[in-house]
């Protein structure tokens, strides 16, 4: 019976000893204290909107054109409604290409959102990992978003001591 009790004792011992450390942060709730993200963030919503208010003008240019189009339609021949009908699959065309130009997956405000944004997320990131390594942390877990952490102890959480180190206070 002892030799039970010690070897659980040794064994309990031994899985502390090996225990890892976990801990987590909320990135957006470090982000949003941070006052150069939230002057991009402003940037990146003030240029996406001007360039909604294009498309929408555009749009409705060619709605208003393709009105036209059809209430002039029986007056027109053939050709002349080819020709029409052909301008107004051009203008449709620039303007699905004028908005991947500004919102496809390599266009304007990504590379927007590349520039300001990410030189802020390298440097919280950066700070991470330094508190992750003076921490001795094997996991920091994020807990902004959509995060499968169903509780969390707020004793664990990192967020107040990463906007420290990057020089931040709450």
């Amino acid at each position: 019976m002892k030799k039970v009790i010690l070897v659980s004792f040794l064994f309990i011992i031994a899985i502390t000893t090996y225990a890892q450390r976990y801990a987590y942060v909320d990135t957006q709730y470090i982000l949003n204290n941070i006052p150069a993200y939230k002057a991009a963030q402003d940037k990146l919503d003030q240029l996406s909107f001007e360039w909604q208010q294009e498309l929408e003008s555009k749009r409705e240019e060619i709605e208003q054109l393709t009105q036209e189009f059809q209430s002039e339609k029986v007056l027109l021949t053939e050709e002349m409604k080819k020709k029409r009908q052909n301008q107004l699959e051009k203008r449709r065309q620039e303007l699905q290409e004028l908005k991947r130009k500004y919102f496809g997956p390599e266009g304007q405000l990504y590379q927007k959102r590349q520039e300001l944004v990410r030189p802020i997320q390298e440097e919280v990131y950066g700070a991470i990992e330094t508190i992750a390594s003076r921490g001795n942390y094997a996991v920091i877990f994020d807990a902004a978003g959509e995060s499968n952490m169903l509780y969390t102890d707020p004793s664990y959480d990192k967020s107040d001591e990463v906007l420290q180190e990057l020089g931040y206070k709450n």
